[in-house]
């Protein structure tokens, strides 16, 4: 076990099925490190098997902390997960152990790292009343409304992403300003960057495209499939952030009837893929101090 010589904290961020999650437990058992989530799907106790989250016998080997923790009705946010990752942080600090960040969330590791936007908190009772009126309502119909309300905040929107625009509206209704004008005001970083090895594995794309259509495969195997029934039973609101988790909407449109599994495989490996690429921008563009590398060349930063 190396403890010696070690940073501050150690990141692992990078595109899904790179390889974090087994990285990250080899790093923790060389270091005795603790595992912290920084995936946005991955803090949901509803879907181990769609997330990738890591399984029981991975959990045993290495103390986990922010995995599976919240359910599936939860509207979670970045703003929660930091308040949760400071508790964790401070954990690690107690017990000696070094911190290990990993996941794939991009905005987690920037609020980490650079700190959040200073956007006030938006009441429960505002918070229900527009999610209650957006129920059902197709994405590009909640855009539209939001375009017309704060067209700003509109164009920095895609309108297929309804969880983020009801967010916009729900801003503009508790406070009567653009999320847009919260944006610029940041609080301050919960961890130094300077003083952490900052990792974004960089898998060859080929590669990568090989190992989400094998993975989803797999999932598929695994449960996958009576997952997305649980989900389905439940009768969520599908604003809800777990909604977006890649393939869940897929399957369940096949439990449905709506469409073959076959169909909806295919439909969650182009997702996931599409989600992979955005990875890449977002890393490229707005984690400032991340090291770019393959596994080999990650292990050997992180234990440098």
């Amino acid at each position: 076990m190396k403890t010696q010589g070690l940073p501050s904290a150690i990141l692992i961020a990078g595109p899904t099925a790179s390889g974090k999650s087994a990285l990250a437990l080899r790093l923790a058992l060389a270091t005795g490190g603790v595992l912290i989530n920084a995936d946005s799907m991955q803090v949901y106790r509803d879907l181990r098997i769609i997330t990738a989250r890591p399984g029981v016998a991975d959990e045993g080997k290495a103390p986990h902390r922010l995995f599976g923790h919240v359910d599936a009705a939860v509207n979670y946010s970045v703003a929660l997960w930091l308040d949760a990752a400071r508790g964790a942080l401070s954990g690690a600090k107690r017990e000696g152990r070094p911190p290990i960040f990993v996941g794939g969330t991009g905005l987690y590791f920037k609020a980490l790292t650079q700190g959040l936007s200073g956007i006030p908190t938006v009441p429960d009772e505002v918070r229900a009343a527009v999610r209650a009126l957006g129920a059902g309502v197709p994405a590009a119909e909640l855009h539209a409304e939001l375009a017309r309300r704060d067209p700003l905040m509109a164009a920095r929107l895609r309108p297929s992403d309804p969880q983020r625009i009801l967010r916009a509206l729900e801003v503009l209704e508790a406070t009567g300003k653009s999320l847009s004008a919260f944006q610029g005001a940041r609080m301050p970083p919960l961890l130094d960057i300077a003083g952490a090895r900052a990792i974004f594995l960089n898998p060859e794309r080929d590669e990568l495209k090989r190992r989400i259509n094998t993975r989803f495969d797999a999932m598929l195997e695994a449960g996958a499939l009576a997952e997305a029934e649980a989900v389905r039973r439940r009768n969520l609101d599908p604003a809800l952030p777990l909604m977006r988790a890649h393939g869940l909407r897929h399957l369940i449109a096949h439990l449905r009837g709506e469409i073959s599994l076959s169909e909806a495989a295919e439909l969650a490996k182009r997702d996931t893929r599409t989600y992979a690429r955005r990875q890449f921008t977002f890393a490229r563009h707005q984690l400032a101090g991340f090291v770019w590398a393959d596994q080999a060349e990650a292990e050997a930063l992180a234990l440098a």
